[in-house]
């Protein structure tokens, strides 16, 4: 029951929630609680509030449906693994109409940099919230833009801001010569998308796996499981526990 619980909660439960909340439209208006106010009434922070239940819970059962129908297997070093998990989690994101992993990166600069002036820490951001998802930079892409950042702010004889539309151009033209150079062209991006796709779906299993080893672990130390032989993670049929 541990580990389903794990598993619901990385795959749908924080999804769910944080794509429905962070909505400009749930806006939660600020109550007054001095003593002149009025009697209590249904205001309308209140019915967003009901709203954003509703629909978090419609989500998570339409995830849990397609969870218990779906088998997963927990081997993140198994790439047909990897392939049927993340099928298995797009299928949840299409069915409960989530948004895409790429969709939530996308989301989440936004919100972490929207006030950053510099490109450098604009730069050291994004490597920041890649290190956070367990993405791993196997072409050196960041250290050629912070080189490419460098070449151009001394060109500039100054930080690179954001809102200096000259600065930018030459470093975007920097960024373009890497792409060129790395094989990376913009007509491929959905290739490029279903590769991180895949990328975020085994860094998933293997905490996954982790969790599972932990549950068992502590299972496994209960006296009327001392003597029974612990199953391996990837023979765990998930749906057996939702």
């Amino acid at each position: 029951m541990a580990l389903a619980s794990r598993l619901l909660s990385r795959s749908t439960r924080q999804l769910c929630a944080g794509q429905v909340v962070l909505r400009p439209e749930h806006a939660v208006p600020v109550r007054s609680f001095a003593k002149e106010a009025a009697a209590p009434t249904t205001l309308k922070g209140d019915q967003v509030l009901k709203d954003i239940f509703y629909e978090v819970k419609n989500k998570l059962e339409t995830a849990i449906g397609v969870l218990r129908k779906e088998k997963i297997t927990i081997d993140p070093e198994d790439p047909a693994a990897v392939s049927e998990y993340a099928k298995v989690m797009k299928s949840v994101r299409q069915k409960a109409n989530l948004l895409s992993e790429s969709e939530i990166i996308k989301f989440n600069i936004e919100v972490e940099t929207h006030e950053i002036a510099d490109a450098r820490t604009y730069l050291l951001k994004l490597k920041e919230m890649r290190v956070k998802r367990g993405l791993i930079d196997s072409q050196g892409i960041e250290d050629l833009q912070m080189a490419a950042l460098d070449k151009v702010e001394k060109e500039l004889k100054k930080p690179l801001l954001r809102n200096d539309k000259k600065g930018i151009a030459l470093l975007t033209a920097e960024f373009d010569k890497i792409n060129q150079k790395l094989g990376i062209r913009k007509e491929e991006l959905p290739k490029y998308e279903e590769q991180l796709e895949l990328k975020i779906a085994k860094a998933q299993l293997e905490e996954l796996k982790k969790d599972a080893l932990e549950a068992m672990e502590t299972q496994k130390k209960r006296e009327e499981f001392k003597d029974e032989e612990m199953p391996t993670v990837k023979s765990l049929d998930i749906r057996n526990f939702i």
